[in-house]
């Protein structure tokens, strides 16, 4: 079980049907384990070298979806990492084969956004990509919460 309970005032927690304002800055989500969030935590983000929308940091505005990563790993053992991201110039990537899907970078954008339900991302959430890992800043870490009559897996530290 995810909760995000910091709704207060600051930076928006854009919500993720809405396009981002270029040049704003929001509060976005990274799914990952527990190593990958120390070692983000310590030194930042490290772009992948490829995926959907090609190399960046994937992030979404959505919890849910930002909970589910790493996908091969149980729920327990992750982490969601809650960022300020400045999109900067922001390009909408909403079908595949999208002409920029993978080279929007290339064409002047920091940002690659799919939204939801575009047919892009098998959950239907929406998902964004930065391509420089500079604009991110790490806020804190996330950690599942045990419910009630669930198995208690322990130190969430």
């Amino acid at each position: 079980m995810w909760a995000e309970d910091d709704l207060g005032p600051g930076v928006p927690c854009l919500e993720s049907y809405a396009e981002p304002d270029e040049g704003k800055v929001y509060r976005m989500y990274h799914g990952t384990s527990k190593s990958a969030a120390i070692k983000i935590i310590r030194s930042g983000f490290q772009p992948s070298a490829g995926g959907m929308l090609g190399p960046g940091v994937y992030l979404s505005r959505d919890l849910n979806k930002a909970s589910r990563y790493p996908l091969n790993l149980p729920e327990h053992e992750r982490v969601v990492l809650r960022v300020f991201a400045n999109v900067g110039r922001v390009k909408r990537i909403d079908r595949q084969d999208h002409p920029l899907q993978k080279t929007w970078h290339s064409h002047g954008y920091d940002t690659a956004w799919c939204p939801p339900n575009c047919g892009m991302v098998p959950s239907g959430l929406e998902e964004d990509c930065v391509w420089d890992p500079k604009r991110i800043q790490v806020i804190d870490a996330i950690y599942p919460q045990p419910q009630a009559g669930c198995h208690n897996y322990g130190d969430r530290a």
